[in-house]
């Protein structure tokens, strides 16, 4: 009878799979009842982060997109026509520069219209910080429900350790003790990623803040422009 090895990666990555699966089974069953809290509060928080992020690449995706489409028509001060593509505008940016021009109907000083479109970045901010801060919470709570788990396992083991035979008290105390840890290990297993993944997003949103604040910035410049030109022409023609 011959030995063989099986060189095919399918197979070992297969055989592979199931003893990794099992030894995370293993893992979450043997720390106790505070494993699952910890699960649940390690799966809202992933939830919450892909939520913000296909939130947030999409409201980069559509700033862009309008941009795009109304800054021409701002330059060559088609301020109506630009008005009209903004108005209904889901974008963020959209919105800004909506109350720009909305204010510079009835005024032409550009305090004013710079005022309005903060007014319009103060709206628009809270849509792209909400839940935010859940996520560096859930964390918290992840870390502090693993020491909790910890020292309620502890408190267990040397109960039990204090009534067992004097010859197994080292070995069930190091086994008690082994469990016990896995509470931590999880709660900062689950709360490393989120609050890395805390970092990225509110790294995402201030980059986001900071392009509609350029854009309000260009758009000041540009109506400016336009309008210094438009009363340059007013002159020339008197």
């Amino acid at each position: 009878m011959s030995n063989t090895v099986s060189l095919d990666p399918a197979a070992a990555q297969a055989a592979i799979e199931p003893s990794i699966v099992q030894t995370m089974i293993s893992f979450i069953q043997d720390g106790g009842f505070f494993m699952y809290p910890i699960l649940i509060v390690l799966a809202i928080g992933l939830g919450i982060v892909l939520e913000r992020v296909i939130y947030l690449q999409i409201t980069k995706s559509r700033n862009k997109k309008i941009w795009d489409q109304i800054f021409p028509m701002i330059a060559k001060g088609q301020f109506r026509q630009a008005m009209e593509s903004v108005k209904d505008s889901p974008a963020g940016i959209g919105r800004v520069i909506a109350y720009g021009l909305e204010r510079s109907r009835i005024s032409r000083r550009h305090d004013d219209i710079e005022l309005a479109m903060e007014e319009g970045l103060m709206e628009v901010l809270p849509r792209l910080e909400t839940r935010t801060s859940y996520i560096s919470t859930l964390a918290n709570i992840a870390t502090l429900l693993g020491l909790l788990g910890t020292i309620i396992g502890l408190i267990q083991a040397f109960t039990a350790v204090a009534n067992a035979d004097p010859a197994e008290k080292a070995d069930l105390l190091s086994a008690s003790i082994s469990v016990a840890m896995n509470t931590t290990a999880f709660g900062l297993i689950a709360a490393i990623p989120l609050l890395l993944s805390f970092s990225f997003i509110t790294s995402m949103t201030g980059k986001l803040v900071d392009s509609m604040e350029m854009a309000s910035v260009k758009f000041l410049n540009a109506f400016r422009q336009v309008v210094a030109q438009q009363e340059q022409r007013g002159n020339d023609g008197q």
